[in-house]
């Protein structure tokens, strides 16, 4: 990608047009419409529109900077240089916001689904895996998906770095869902780093520590060597992180910021001080995570929002690089908020889509409701759709979090209804469907 252009200085506007005509400003600000319905869109953008009435672009950009700073806010949060970062509420802002609070408040149809405790950890280990996945892709690992839900559902030891990495996003999304209470310091952003690279760096004691002062401070690059961001000084991170930390645990009187906004602030800040020598996006995105669990929002643990990431990482980039050219967080904030009702979304029709599946699933057994619990519904419903599906113990028992035992029986069971067959595979037992298994379900129906 390329660096967007820095937007013009408004000081250096505003005196320009003063002194050319003291009525200028006066004819600007009535073509700018009122600030709480902005757009808020970046000069990279403006650039490329028409603007209203006689006005050039610079001065359009002057009227648009100059209502826009009246509805700023001051976060208790610096720049290199020592100037606050701020942000806005627009319009677009606070309905979004709205929307947010009101799906990630649990629908009914969701509610049923993930607030049961047998259902809920299948879709919260799905959840996971592919949050682990695509984190992880992002910072380009390379291992297909097919591979890594393999690895992590049958606890295999990971093969190269690649999968490492999965495998370490993996524990440290779990980490956060245990930790989800607790209150946020450098020693637990720390804890997080040290699992996210464990295994992975080429310097491992660089593996949950800050950058120190007098070593090289790793920035942002583009693959062709372009500088995207120098972060701050390494002697000013422990006073800088543990600023944010009482800025995420709400210990600064800093106004109001709405929770979801401070969770996607706390994603922002951590990758601007880039504290560590790599995984910053990694810990960035988990403590987004733990942000918003630790404020409520529960469905967050069942929403993806990496693979969104993923699909256009320029634009992602190019969200942070706005927010640093003017220290104006809404760029981001207003990027992550889409990519937070997408995820959301998804999460909706993914679990409207299992519930109709479950449903079609149970009428196709309905005939013997006593004889399956949902674990086993699962199974089923897999082997219908695939008939090569494998189940061991070991997976069964990652994918519903339930013990071993537990996990052997389920699968002991339907082989005794002859739904299963089992053979060993070196030292465990492997369960594939059974070649007639829609015969052998139909038959317990008309039984």
């Amino acid at each position: 990608m390329q660096k967007p252009p820095p937007p013009p200085n408004f000081f250096e506007l505003f005196k320009k047009v003063v002194s050319s005509d003291p009525n200028k400003l006066t004819e600007i600000l009535k073509a700018i419409p009122n600030g709480p319905s902005d757009p808020y869109l970046p000069w990279d953008k403006i650039r490329f529109k028409t603007p209203p009435g006689e006005l050039n672009r610079e001065e359009w950009w002057l009227g648009i900077k100059f209502v826009r700073q009246q509805m700023q806010r001051t976060l208790p949060l610096m720049g290199k240089g020592g100037k606050d970062f701020t942000f806005a509420l627009p319009d677009v802002v606070l309905k979004a916001l709205e929307e947010i609070n009101r799906d990630t408040s649990g629908q009914i149809t969701i509610s049923e689904q993930v607030t049961n405790p047998v259902t809920k950890d299948r879709y919260l280990v799905n959840s996971l895996i592919e949050e682990a996945i695509s984190s992880s892709q992002l910072e380009g690992a390379a291992t297909t998906r097919r591979v890594a839900k393999e690895m992590i559902r049958t606890g295999r030891p990971p093969r190269d770095r690649d999968e490492r990495m999965i495998l370490n996003n993996y524990e440290a999304m779990r980490f956060i869902g245990k930790i989800r209470d607790e209150q946020l310091t450098p020693e637990l952003i720390c804890e997080i780093h040290r699992i996210v690279t464990k295994g992975t760096l080429s310097n491992p004691d660089a593996a949950g520590r800050f950058q120190l002062p007098g070593e090289e401070r790793i920035g942002v690059f583009t693959d062709t060597g372009l500088e995207l961001h120098e972060p701050p000084d390494a002697a000013e991170l422990p006073e800088r992180v543990g600023r944010l930390c009482d800025f995420a645990n709400g210990d600064i009187d800093d106004g109001y910021v709405p929770p979801v906004l401070r969770a996607i602030t706390l994603h922002f800040m951590m990758g601007y001080e880039h504290p560590f020598e790599d995984g910053n996006g990694r810990t960035a995105r988990a403590l987004f995570y733990w942000s918003m669990l630790n404020q409520g929002y529960w469905l967050t643990e069942f929403i993806v929002i990496s693979t969104i990431l993923k699909k256009a990482p320029s634009r992602y980039a190019r969200s942070y690089l706005y927010a640093e050219d003017e220290n104006d967080l809404t760029y981001f904030h207003l990027y992550q908020i889409e990519v937070l009702q997408r995820a959301i979304k998804q999460l909706h029709q993914y679990l409207a889509d299992k519930m109709s599946e479950l449903r079609r699933m149970q009428e196709s057994i309905s005939a013997a409701p006593t004889l399956f619990n949902p674990r086993q519904v699962a199974i089923l419903e897999r082997a219908l759709k695939s008939s090569g599906a494998r189940f061991t113990a070991k997976s069964h028992k990652v994918s519903h979090d339930i013990v071993y035992e537990t996990a052997r029986q389920d699968l002991m069971s339907l082989e005794k209804l002859g739904l299963l067959n089992r053979e060993r595979k070196g030292r465990e037992f492997v369960w594939t469907p059974a070649r007639n298994l829609q015969e052998v379900l139909r038959r317990l129906d008309d039984h």
